[in-house]
C-alpha cells in the first residue's frame, strides 16, 4: 500500500492544499487571530511537516525541528472554537482538491489533523515544560486501522 504522501501526489500537490488552507484560515472570522498575517514560509513549513508525516521527506525535522512547532505554538491560546474550526477548513481544503475520493484516506487525514490540534492546543495553553504535550517528533502517519 502507498504511503500516505504516494496516495495525495507528494509534495507540489500538499503545497496546493497548505496554500489554500492558508488563504482561508487567514480569512476566517475564528480563525484569524491566529493567522493574523501572512508569512512568507508558513505554507513551505505547512507542507513540509505534512509532507514528513505523510511519509514523505523529513524535511521539517531537518531545517526546522519539532522544538521549531513548539515554540511557534506556546503562548497562543488555541481555543476549542479554533481547534475545531481549524479541522474544519483543513478538511475543507482536502475536500475542494478533491483527494477525498478514498474514504480511508478521509479519515487518516482527519485523524492526523485531529491529533494535531490537539497538540497544538495543549502547547499552546502550555507553562512550562511539563505542561507541554509529551510528542517532540513529527508522528508518522498511516492509513486509517493500520
Amino acid at each position: 500500500m502507498p504511503s500516505l504522501f504516494e496516495h495525495v501526489g507528494g509534495e507540489e500537490v500538499l503545497h496546493r492544499v497548505e496554500s489554500a488552507f492558508y488563504d482561508k484560515a487567514l480569512a476566517d472570522p475564528v480563525l484569524k487571530t491566529l493567522f493574523t498575517e501572512r508569512l512568507p514560509d508558513h505554507v513551505d513549513h505547512l507542507t513540509w511537516f505534512t509532507a514528513e508525516s505523510f511519509g514523505g521527506p523529513d524535511r521539517f525535522s531537518r531545517e526546522l525541528g519539532f522544538d521549531y512547532l513548539i515554540a511557534v505554538h506556546r503562548g497562543l491560546a488555541i481555543t476549542d472554537a479554533q481547534r475545531e474550526r481549524f479541522i474544519e477548513v483543513y478538511m475543507e481544503s482536502f475536500e475542494e482538491a478533491g483527494l477525498f475520493d478514498n474514504p480511508d484516506f478521509r479519515q487518516a487525514v482527519y485523524e492526523h489533523v485531529s491529533f494535531g490540534s490537539q497538540v497544538a492546543q495543549q502547547n499552546s495553553h502550555a507553562k512550562t515544560d511539563a505542561q507541554l504535550h509529551p510528542i517532540r517528533e513529527v508522528p508518522h502517519w498511516t492509513w486509517a486501522g493500520d
